[in-house]
């Protein structure tokens, strides 16, 4: 099975912590720091190896930040492609607020990348494509980057036959989906945006993705409903599956972990359903893992079989 290649281009070196109590003004003590790579596409990178799959991380990286992030996906055995920048990777923070349980998330914009930098980044992701693979390009954009760089991406990986999984929000979403993609990832609010409409039951959600899969905008929507679960939907199938009740660590990574957990499935040749499945299991076991540790590949393995997967009509 050829690699599949992930595409990153604001990626971040994640930290992690967690004090008492969130409150303004006073100095907040806070526990041991966690560090992890960070970003989208290099999450689901970390999470394909973990399962087994071969996978190149290929990001836009600068600095003494960037330096840092190649040293933590080499110590997680992740293979990467680093596109250099004159720019500064940044960095993301996350505090765990002991008293309420909640998470506390500050996300930095990114450095300003040049038209020659993000085209770089096309370039050697249609060059490091292999025809018939997939491809996840999951993230945020960085200042500089063109509002429609994934629409760009998904034509040029579909010139070389490689198939793209996407996940990302607003107006970069928009834009590739009237290019079109192989797989999209929503969240329930982000499909609420791109609709305009409160989807509020499920079968309006249910006629959304088809919606979007009626006008050639993705030949299979993956819509994360949180708590709720997630379902698939192609031009044949629609899969529902409940989230499963765990010990919730952390929600950070739920999502990546869930789109891994998908894509490792269907590289491998399994249907819609076993993908919602394993996907299921994987943002499940993300769960259980503090900050951005993300799922790990023996509680995806345990929880698996737990998952529920019934067809829609």
């Amino acid at each position: 099975m050829p690699a599949i290649l992930t595409v990153t281009l604001n990626p971040a070196v994640d930290l992690y912590t967690s004090t008492p109590r969130v409150e303004p003004t006073h100095k907040l003590r806070c526990g041991p720091a966690l560090l992890h790579p960070g970003g989208g596409g290099i999450n689901v990178a970390r999470v394909l190896t973990r399962l087994g799959i071969d996978a190149l991380a290929l990001h836009a990286a600068g600095g003494a930040t960037g330096r840092l992030l190649a040293e933590l996906l080499q110590a997680e055995g992740v293979r990467s492609h680093a596109i250099p920048i004159a720019g500064e990777t940044r960095q993301s923070f996350s505090a765990h607020e002991q008293a309420s349980g909640l998470d506390y998330r500050f996300v930095l914009p990114g450095p300003q990348l040049a038209e020659r930098e993000w085209q770089a980044c096309l370039d050697a992701a249609a060059a490091q494509s292999v025809d018939g693979a997939l491809a996840v390009a999951s993230g945020s954009l960085p200042p500089g980057a063109p509002t429609d760089f994934y629409a760009r991406l998904a034509r040029r990986l579909a010139d070389v036959g490689v198939r793209l999984v996407l996940d990302t929000s607003g107006p970069a979403l928009a834009a590739a989906l009237q290019a079109g993609v192989y797989l999209v990832k929503p969240s329930l609010r982000e499909l609420r945006e791109l609709t305009g409409t409160a989807l509020d039951t499920p079968a309006q959600q249910l006629a959304a993705c088809r919606a979007l899969v009626r006008l050639g905008q993705a030949e299979v929507v993956a819509l994360s409903l949180g708590a709720e679960g997630a379902l698939v939907v192609s031009a044949q199938q629609a899969w529902t599956a409940a989230a499963l009740q765990v010990p919730v660590a952390s929600t950070i990574g739920a999502g990546d972990s869930f789109v891994a957990g998908l894509v490792a499935s269907l590289a491998g040749g399994a249907g819609l359903r076993d993908a919602l499945a394993r996907g299921s299991a994987a943002a499940a076991a993300a769960l259980l893992t503090s900050g951005t540790a993300l799922c790990q590949a023996d509680d995806v393995a345990r929880l698996l079989p737990q998952v529920r997967v019934r067809a829609l009509e």
